[in-house]
């Protein structure tokens, strides 16, 4: 057996865009569906444990909030990891880690042992799993990209969906402790998706030129193991300055809207059926979104169809303040749905078509920690508001509306008014390489010979000659 190819995304492989790539996607829509269900997932076992430990429902929903600042907040250490190991080792402990946490919370004795393990340990393997899943999708798929990053995107409605209603069996029918012990063993697939990372290889080349290859490899750069660069680039920096304001906002309504819908004298099964609406109109949003930035005449403005979708989703929770009743709160579900969706297809898109293949896992890293903080503040400053309003839900999604909406001027303005394309670079410059270049600047003067000198040597000498001046393939 051979020795094991780091990913690093060699130069010169072309992205196949299918074959194998296909199983890639599936891989990546499992890891994206466990990273983003999971942390509110597990809050359907909160009333267990508030009875078990004797706490309160603020102490339990800390675990939810630990699992995403670790989703987020590790994001510089999973780009470091990624450009040591490669992803698919990285993967398949990560998957260990996250079963690991879930199956030592089973045993746990206190509140906080349950953030130790299930807060701090499983996510961290849940981010060891999300960030590289989303850099060999990347390097798998480049025109049917868009499509694929909405096919994949669309696991977190679809698991939502569908560990919820599981929860709620497993707590029923095991309790807490056998529930997370369950979900622990779920967790390993997570091994089994890092399996299908397999790494893209170079073209084979025949055995006459693979001695002289061998010199080349040698003189390959090290790679860095996380490249701070990216923040000299405009349109990353405006993309990780928007995405921050937008994570202050985005996941308020979808936290507040059941409360919402109680608090306006709804049942607690109607109000749960309005985040059924939302996950549902949400999984068929996000594919359809990423067919519809993958058109031709799309994909090259596709960071204005993701300002666009952010202005629709602050819009969305701007109108849907001044809902008064429980057909307003659906057609808010509804709509937000649809924005949420196009937002969750587009903003890993966007950030790969800004920085590129080779500085993707370091700029996805450095994103997420950016967000990581915001993530943190959003959730708890809206209930620190509906507190201050004796719960008033319209302020709260005003500010959460405006805060998207915000965003979404940053990142269309910024990229409209601050970025500039080198159209005045001449093509010769590109096409040649550094040491040709040096040699025509190192080159006497003597010995380049202008076209006016070559077409008045042709014309004085024509006998000599003969035809040349004539043949269109010469002259010049």
């Amino acid at each position: 057996m051979g020795g094991a190819a780091v990913d690093d995304g060699p130069t010169g492989v072309k992205a196949p865009d299918g074959g194998w790539g296909w199983a890639v996607l599936c891989g990546c829509f499992v890891i994206t569906g466990f990273s983003y269900a999971f942390p509110k997932a597990i809050s359907v076992f909160y009333k267990e444990l508030i009875q078990e430990f004797g706490v309160g429902y603020s102490d339990t929903a800390w675990i939810s909030s630990i699992l995403l600042a670790m989703l987020y907040g590790t994001g510089p250490l999973c780009s470091v990891l990624v450009n040591r190991f490669g992803c698919r080792p990285v993967m398949m402990v990560g998957g260990l880690f996250a079963s690991l946490g879930m199956i030592l919370a089973s045993f746990a004795t206190s509140i906080i042992q349950i953030y130790f393990t299930t807060g701090v340990i499983t996510g961290l393997g849940l981010a060891l799993n999300f960030q590289p899943s989303l850099i060999m999708l990347n390097r798998y798929f480049d025109q049917k990209r868009p499509l694929a990053n909405g096919l994949a995107a669309a696991g977190s409605p679809v698991f939502l969906s569908c560990l919820s209603p599981l929860g709620h069996v497993l707590e029923h029918e095991f309790g807490w402790r056998g529930g997370f012990l369950i979900l622990g063993g779920m967790l390993l697939n997570c091994c089994a998706c890092g399996a299908l990372m397999r790494p893209l290889q170079p073209p084979k080349k025949p055995v006459d030129q693979e001695e002289p290859s061998s010199k080349v490899v040698e003189k390959k750069p090290k790679r860095k193991l996380l490249d701070f660069v990216v923040f000299k680039d405009r349109g990353f920096l405006i993309y990780a300055i928007a995405a921050s304001i937008m994570v202050l906002g985005l996941f308020v309504p979808p936290v507040f809207v059941i409360s919402y819908a109680e608090h306006l004298g709804n049942s607690d099964t109607n109000a749960a059926f309005l985040l059924s609406i939302l996950g549902f109109v949400d999984l068929f949003s996000r594919p359809t979104c990423g067919i519809i930035a993958g058109l031709k005449w799309v994909r090259p403005h596709c960071v204005y169809l993701f300002a666009f979708a952010m202005v629709f989703n602050g819009v969305t929770d701007l109108v849907g303040s001044m809902s008064v009743d429980y057909t307003h709160l659906v057609i808010f579900c509804v709509f937000f749905g649809i924005s949420y969706g196009m937002v969750g297809a587009l903003q890993f898109e966007v950030l790969m078509a800004i920085v590129g293949t080779e500085k993707f896992p370091s700029a996805i890293g450095l994103v997420l920690l950016m967000e990581a903080m915001a993530v943190l503040v959003g959730p708890p400053s809206a209930g620190r508001i509906l507190d201050a309003t004796q719960k008033n839900y319209m302020f709260v999604f005003m500010v959460a509306g405006s805060q998207v909406t915000l965003s979404a001027l940053v990142l269309g303005f910024g990229n409209f008014f601050c970025i500039k394309k080198k159209h005045e670079e001449p093509k010769k410059e590109v096409d040649a390489s550094p040491a040709e270049l040096l040699l025509i600047r190192k080159r006497p003067e003597s010995s380049l010979m202008l076209s006016s000198e070559v077409e008045q040597f042709l014309k004085e000498d024509t006998e000599k000659n003969g035809e040349v001046n004539m043949n269109p393939e010469t002259c010049v």
